[in-house]
């Protein structure tokens, strides 16, 4: 379901060293809709008759929404966006705080009532955070886990308090936020000196679940460790392990008391323990694979539960009777009750609200199909072997709130600024990287195919590197790498640049990117000064899109990582935001230092060619060197050495050949030496003298 890594591995996922990479993230499709798997549900029921209920989604694409739920639809009212990895787990703490961690290591705070403001960041973790747990009776305390095997208690209001404090303490220029932005920068800070969250002693491999009852003294942990361990979130301190799994525990509830413990793991198995007795009274066989999710009705009398064998099970937790509810598509990542329904999370874009009968489950067994749960876990995967194949209670979901495909394959085609990706639909598209959209929309054709037909003889540096992780394309740039390519304005139809002019793709982007930032900062500044318009102007081929803007993650020399939309950006953003290099680039409209490509060959007569050899040695030109140049001057060395004679004004037509092959006047000395020369040792050209027609 996640996959695995230590500490660095967490964020070189995104970025492989501290200031040397920039991203950026791009986003063709409906921002209101989820592009990833969905990881994590959280529903906030309101107290008051007039107030919606509302729905919090988090998502392997990076993000949280909030939708408000009616009767007949949802409507997505908020983006959270700030984490630059997998959303991996979120819980509601209060009416107004939403608690979310995330594979970027991180735990954030969230206004949940407001349009996607970030107030808190805390940096603890080591290495992935997969889960947390909240008191329902004590807004105060979460806990969080994850794959560095550290189990944190935190208390949210002293953390704050803190917070506060420092911030009233510090620099005018730099403060502490409280309130912050959409992901507030100033808020993306370390824990304060003076507050350390409690931390669960013992605890040394991965933890993927836990649970809380509901006055926040009692906290249980489960992972790769195979055990329950109970602990008392008071003081860290150990109160008891459960043995009884064979594999890693994935899913942890505990009743409202704190007596009972329900357990779901990768040996399919459902195990209750008391907690009281400490030891296992139950086991239910229900599934044939992982079990990842459960909930259970308000009395802890029925659980529901789902995992990889894409199944959504109801079990009475007394009489073991058992019953198929429905069948997904993509295996269950959490589940959430609301009312008499329960919303499914899956690997899925989209999240599905079943029918679930949460106040009365007893009504599903009267419809028949159910079975008693084996206390073995072959038990039931050999009962599905035995032709008992169950038919679930409900076909369709009874309201589903649907995302869009992701994108599960690319390739950087060899112009270096398009990408063509296929999506987890089949839809294959051409992007154009360089303005962050999508130019052709080719629909569910063969991926290899079009890569064929799009093939184009042309060798650029590779300046970017992507990836899909987070549902969309990200495109990375590390330094100094990516200001390698350069090519002619003439290939990329810039009319008020002369054709030969060299455009650096990397620095043209950048400064596409910060476009808006660049605006506000110059109006923040009173600058006026027009004499460098011309230098910080941005030419179509670079020109991104507001409507579906592109979020940059990136790293300054302080602050920590940071995810923002280019039109969210206010124009204060600076060296402790940013990577230094970006703002030089953009600052100061060129590249940082570099070492630029160069080719050496040799220009020789062609084979049959009565004049003399030129009197040179072998050449050295850049790499984007075109040939109409290289002919341009065989052709002047030629006159200069009174081998050819000149018409005037005009001068001798003079081909390059390579390989015996006429070589087209736009390719450059790269395309060449990759596509005809195809050698290791310096590239040798033969020039030859047109007849004059």
């Amino acid at each position: 379901m996640h996959r695995l890594g230590i500490a660095r591995s967490a964020s070189s996922s995104v970025r492989p060293s501290k200031d040397n990479r920039f991203t950026y993230v791009l986003n063709d499709g409906d921002n209101t809709k989820h592009c990833a798997g969905v990881n994590c549900l959280v529903v906030s029921k309101s107290s008051k008759p007039d107030r919606s209920s509302y729905l919090f989604t988090g998502s392997r694409d990076g993000t949280l929404k909030r939708w408000e739920l009616n009767e007949e639809d949802a409507t997505c009212l908020a983006t959270f966006e700030s984490h630059v990895d997998w959303v991996n787990d979120a819980v509601l703490v209060g009416e107004n705080t939403l608690v979310s961690c995330s594979s970027d290591t991180t735990v954030k705070t969230w206004d949940c009532l407001s349009s996607g403001i970030c107030t808190r960041t805390f940096r603890q973790h080591t290495d992935y955070v997969m889960c947390l747990a909240a008191a329902e009776k004590n807004c105060n305390i979460v806990a969080s886990g994850g794959l560095g095997g550290e189990v944190f208690i935190w208390d949210l209001e002293a953390a704050f308090t803190l917070l506060s404090k420092s911030g009233e303490a510090a620099d005018e220029d730099h403060p502490i936020g409280i309130n912050g932005s959409s992901n507030d920068i100033s808020s993306q800070t370390n824990l304060p000196q003076g507050y350390v969250p409690i931390s669960a002693k013992g605890r040394k491999e991965s933890v993927h679940a836990l649970a809380m009852n509901d006055t926040g003294n009692l906290l249980v942990s489960g992972g790769t460790e195979k055990a329950v361990r109970v602990w008392d979130s008071r003081t860290g301190s150990k109160m008891m392990k459960l043995r009884g799994h064979t594999d890693n525990i994935r899913a942890l509830l505990l009743d409202s008391t704190g007596r009972f413990c329900l357990s779901g793991s990768s040996d399919s198995m459902i195990r209750l323990w008391d907690l009281g007795q400490q030891r296992c009274v139950h086991s239910y066989a229900v599934h044939t694979d992982s079990v990842w999710a459960l909930a259970s009705t308000p009395n802890f009398s029925h659980v529901y539960s789902g995992g990889r064998d894409l199944s959504l099970y109801l079990t009475d937790l007394q009489t073991r009777e058992s019953i198929l509810l429905c069948t997904n598509k993509y295996p269950i990542q959490q589940l959430a009750m609301h009312d008499d329904g329960i919303w499914v999370a899956t690997t899925d874009s989209s999240v599905h609200r079943w029918a679930a009968e949460g106040q009365n489950p007893k009504k599903l067994f009267q419809s028949g199909g159910s079975f008693l749960a084996g206390n073995l876990s072959f038990s039931r995967a050999r009962a599905s072997f035995e032709g008992s194949t169950l038919v679930p209670l409900y076909r369709e979901p009874t309201f589903s709130i649907n995302g869009i495909p992701g994108i599960v394959q690319y390739e950087i085609l060899n112009n270096k600024r398009h990408v063509l990706t296929k999506d987890n639909a089949g839809f294959v598209k051409l992007w154009e990287i360089t303005k962050g959209v999508v130019t052709e929309d080719y629909g569910q054709v063969s991926f290899e195919k079009k890569k064929e037909e799009l093939f184009e003889m042309v060798s650029i540096p590779t300046w970017f590197s992507v990836d899909s992780r987070l549902g969309n394309l990200s495109v990375h740039l590390d330094t100094p790498q990516c200001f390698s390519a350069e090519v002619y304005s003439a290939d990329l139809n810039i009319p008020e640049k002369a054709e030969d002019d060299k455009v650096n793709l990397a620095q043209e982007t950048l400064k596409g990117l910060f476009a808006h930032w660049l605006s506000k900062k110059k109006h923040k500044s009173g600058s006026q000064d027009g004499a460098h318009e011309n230098e910080s102007t941005v030419h179509p081929p670079f020109e991104f899109s507001t409507t579906s803007p592109p979020s940059i993650i990136t790293e300054g020399s302080h602050n920590g990582l940071m995810r923002k939309k280019i039109t969210e950006m206010d124009g204060t953003e600076d060296e402790q935001d940013l990577p230094w290099w970006v703002l030089y680039c953009i600052l100061h409209n060129r590249c940082p230092p570099r070492q630029q490509t160069i080719y050496s060959f040799y220009l020789q007569p062609y084979e049959g060619l009565t004049i003399q050899t030129m009197r040179q040695g072998k050449l050295n030109a850049p790499s984007y060197l075109r040939i109409h140049s290289v002919s341009n001057y065989a052709a002047d060395k030629l006159v200069m050495e009174k081998q050819l004679d000149s018409c005037g004004d005009l001068m001798p037509s003079v081909e390059i050949l390579c390989n015996n092959q006429v070589l087209k006047s736009d390719m450059t000395l790269a395309t060449v030496r990759a596509y005809i020369w195809k050698r290791h040792e310096d590239l040798v050209l033969h020039y030859m003298i047109m007849p004059e027609t």
